[in-house]
C-alpha cells in the first residue's frame, strides 16, 4: 500500500518577489530613516565603490599608440604644466606640440589643475610627468595616481556640490518626504554618463560638473553673486559649461529687474563676472597675442 507524504504545514513557504521586493524597500526605509549625514555617506561610499569598479576596467587608447587616447592627454597636460613656464603652456613650440600632439584646448582652470595634480604624480612618480621621455607612459603607479586623481576631484568638488544643490532645491519646494531627497541625491550620484567619461574614458568632467552644481544652488539660495562666480569659474574650467549660460543669464537677469534698483544690480554682478575672468586670466593678460592663444584653444 503506497503511503502519501505529509507535507509539514509548518514548513516556511519560499519567498516571492513581492517579499523580496518588501526586503529591499526596508533596506532603503532604513537608510533614509537616518539623518541626513548619515544616508549621503551610504549613497556616497556606494557611489565611490562604483567609480572604483569601473576604474579597474582599461581606459580608452589604453596601449594604442601613437595617441594613447584622452589618459594620454590629461598626463601630456600634467607633463607640459609643471616643466614649462605659464606663458609657454599655450604657445606651439619644440618643447610644447600643440599642433602634432594633445594641446592643451581647455580654458586656464584646467591647466591650473593639470598643474596641481602634476606636482603629485612629480612627488609619487616623477618619470609620468618627465619632459618629452614620459610620453605615452603607462606604469602601474602612474596610472593608480592618475585614477585616484580623478576620484579625489569628485570627492572634493562635485560630491558636496551634490549636497549643496539637493539642500538648496528641497528648500525651495513644499516640504516632502525624505525620500525624495535621498532619491535625487543617488540619481545625481550614480549618473552612468558622469561616471563612464570620468572613470572609464578618462575626464575630469566632475569639476566644471561640480562648479555648475554649485552655481544652481547658490542662486536657489538667493547667494546671486557666489552663484555667478562659480559659473565663471565652471566656464573657465570647460568650454560645455557654455551650454548652461543663456540659462543663467536669463535667470539672473530676470531676478535683477525684479530688484528696486535693476541697474545696481547687474552693474554689481558684471563686476563678480568681470572680476573672476581677470584672476583666472590674469597670467595670459600680459598681451594680447597670449590672451588670443589662450581664448582661440
Amino acid at each position: 500500500m503506497l503511503r502519501t507524504k505529509k507535507v509539514d504545514s509548518k514548513a516556511s513557504p519560499k519567498s516571492t518577489p513581492q517579499q523580496e521586493s518588501a526586503v529591499g524597500d526596508g533596506i532603503w526605509s532604513f537608510i533614509i530613516s537616518r539623518n541626513m549625514n548619515s544616508w549621503f555617506l551610504c549613497v556616497a561610499l556606494f557611489a565611490i565603490v562604483i567609480r572604483l569598479a569601473v576604474g579597474l576596467h582599461p581606459y580608452s587608447g589604453e596601449k594604442t599608440p601613437p595617441m594613447f587616447g584622452d589618459y594620454e592627454a590629461q598626463r601630456y597636460w600634467m607633463e607640459i604644466t609643471v616643466n614649462l613656464p605659464v606663458r609657454d603652456w599655450y604657445r606651439n613650440s619644440t618643447v610644447n606640440d600643440m599642433m602634432g600632439y594633445w594641446g592643451l584646448d581647455y580654458p586656464p582652470l584646467t591647466a591650473y589643475q593639470s598643474y596641481f595634480l602634476g606636482l603629485i604624480l612629480k612627488l609619487f612618480d616623477p618619470a609620468s610627468v618627465s619632459l618629452h621621455s614620459s610620453r605615452g607612459y603607462e606604469s602601474y603607479i602612474g596610472k593608480l595616481l592618475m585614477r585616484w586623481t580623478v576620484l579625489m576631484s569628485d570627492l572634493l568638488i562635485f560630491f558636496p556640490s551634490v549636497l549643496f544643490f539637493v539642500n538648496a532645491y528641497h528648500s525651495t519646494v513644499p516640504p516632502g518626504c525624505k525620500n525624495h531627497m535621498s532619491w535625487h541625491t543617488t540619481m545625481i550620484l550614480l549618473n552612468p554618463c558622469l561616471i563612464l567619461i570620468d572613470h572609464g574614458h578618462f575626464q575630469y568632467n566632475c569639476i566644471s560638473l561640480g562648479l555648475t552644481t554649485a552655481a544652481v544652488a547658490a542662486v536657489l539660495s538667493n547667494r546671486n553673486f557666489f552663484g555667478s562666480m562659480l559659473f565663471c569659474l565652471a566656464l573657465n574650467h570647460k568650454q560645455m559649461s557654455e551650454y548652461y549660460a543663456p540659462a543663467f543669464f536669463a535667470y539672473l537677469l530676470g531676478k535683477c529687474m525684479r530688484c528696486p534698483n535693476p541697474t545696481l544690480e547687474i552693474l554689481k554682478l558684471g563686476l563678480v563676472v568681470l572680476g573672476t575672468f581677470v584672476v583666472v586670466w590674469c597670467p595670459y593678460l600680459h598681451s594680447v597675442n597670449a590672451s588670443l592663444r589662450c581664448f582661440l584653444v
